[in-house]
């Protein structure tokens, strides 16, 4: 039925509208015109969509490069739509295999539940938890048996599998692909199923995994869900995707000063695509400022003042906002200390190598890092650049260190 044919002049501008909002910053719909004739019967049963993530909690904090999708479901919110989130407590047994050369390590209930909670409450941050339908996969996956696995299998070629880049990968390498790993995206799509999801959202490296429950709801004789694919956020190093594990990541979850300054570290190329996806600005004044950019009007350094305040903003409030871009402004632009710098009891009166000295207060992950540091100018002891990695440190009360932008310790002699 074409349901776009049903509509009045009225609605199909709301349809319009609608469409316009949820494909802005989106890599594909697959496909396109189901996904409208979708919108257009929620706007003519006046019923929402539902509109599917899933989740598995493979460790407790998320960053910036999760409100990629989280900032898509708040758009899918604000325009009445409902959001199916599925915890992964069964799924995360296995692992997502997407981009690992080697199976996951399979997660406990206790890590699951762990992570789980501390998702609750950052994605809180961004999108109204209490109208999420919330969701644990176990409670259909445990419950399926054997018989039900082999129809399911049955529809799913070892071909198909190996079409994945990572199961291709590892094939040519000849390392081993463990037989679970391919009930992964099966399992994932039987939640399509089991929730009668009308969209699945995930990133493009997901392509694979999501489509699978437009397969799985078609072999089941139900509608098919629309896939809305979702580009993925470089990090800070502007190349890798925004990881924990690559130490290129900004955390929902961190100090508001650090989310500050992190944002200002973040390569002027990628300005407009942190501004697309990630901020909680409109349409229009994205559009504004990357036109800005784009013309020179505005200074990179000026636009990422910018996002880093809309972060902030979006992550705590206006007010400690404005307490971070002031402290930014201070501390960095204008090369004053913080007032306000965590101390460190240190026993005695020493002298010390500025190396030794920055890994006993655990600054940096290694001496080669604090050499390169010091390299670039990065390392001052009480706001003078130590510029020798040989340095030797008389340690004295009140003695400052700063490591980086954003790192300040004082040194309080005791004893």
């Amino acid at each position: 039925m074409n349901y776009m044919e049903q509509l009045n002049d009225k609605q199909l501008n709301e349809l319009e509208r609608q469409h316009n909002i949820l494909s802005y910053g989106v890599n594909g719909i697959i496909p396109d015109q189901e996904f409208k004739q979708k919108i257009a019967k929620s706007i003519k049963n006046n019923k929402p969509l539902k509109v599917k993530l899933g989740l598995d909690p493979t460790a407790p904090d998320i960053h910036i490069g999760h409100t990629v999708v989280l900032n898509k479901l708040k758009q899918f919110q604000e325009l009445g739509h409902t959001v199916q989130l599925i915890i992964g407590d069964f799924t995360g047994k296995i692992g997502d295999p997407t981009g690992k050369a080697t199976a996951r390590v399979a997660l406990t209930d206790e890590e699951v539940r762990y992570n789980a909670q501390t998702y609750f409450e950052q994605f809180g941050k961004i999108i109204d938890m209490d109208a999420v339908e919330l969701h644990y996969n176990a409670k259909w996956l445990s419950k399926i048996d054997f018989v039900e696995v082999l129809q399911l299998a049955s529809n799913v070629t070892v071909a198909r599998m190996l079409e994945r880049n990572d199961f291709h990968n590892r094939y040519k390498a000849n390392k081993p692909i463990y037989l679970h790993e391919f009930f992964y995206p099966v399992m994932q799509g039987y939640d399509s199923l089991m929730l009668e999801s009308d969209i699945e959202l995930g990133g493009t490296d997901q392509e694979f995994n999501v489509l699978f429950g437009r397969q799985i709801q078609e072999q089941f004789g139900k509608e098919k869900q629309v896939v809305m694919l979702l580009p993925l956020l470089e990090g800070l190093d502007g190349v890798e995707k925004m990881s924990k594990s690559k130490k290129n990541y900004i955390g929902i979850d961190e100090k508001p000063n650090d989310i500050f300054g992190k944002t200002m570290s973040i390569r002027d190329e990628l300005i407009g695509k942190y501004f697309e996806l990630a901020s909680n600005l409109s349409i229009k004044e994205v559009a504004e400022i990357k036109s800005q950019l784009a013309n020179e009007t505005l200074h990179p350094r000026d636009a990422k003042i910018r996002l880093a305040f809309s972060f902030v903003e979006m992550l705590c409030d206006t007010a400690t906002a404005e307490e971070s871009k002031k402290y930014f402004l201070t501390v960095f632009q204008k090369n004053q200390m913080p007032d306000e710098i965590p101390e460190v009891l240190w026993e005695k009166e020493v002298t010390i190598g500025i190396l030794d000295l920055i890994a006993d207060l655990n600054l940096l992950p290694s001496k080669s890092e604090a050499r390169r540091m010091i390299k670039n100018g990065g390392i001052r002891l009480n706001q003078e650049k130590v510029e020798d990695p040989n340095f030797k440190v008389e340690i004295k009360d009140n003695l400052v260190l700063q490591v980086g932008k954003r790192k300040f310790i004082r040194l309080k002699i005791v004893g």
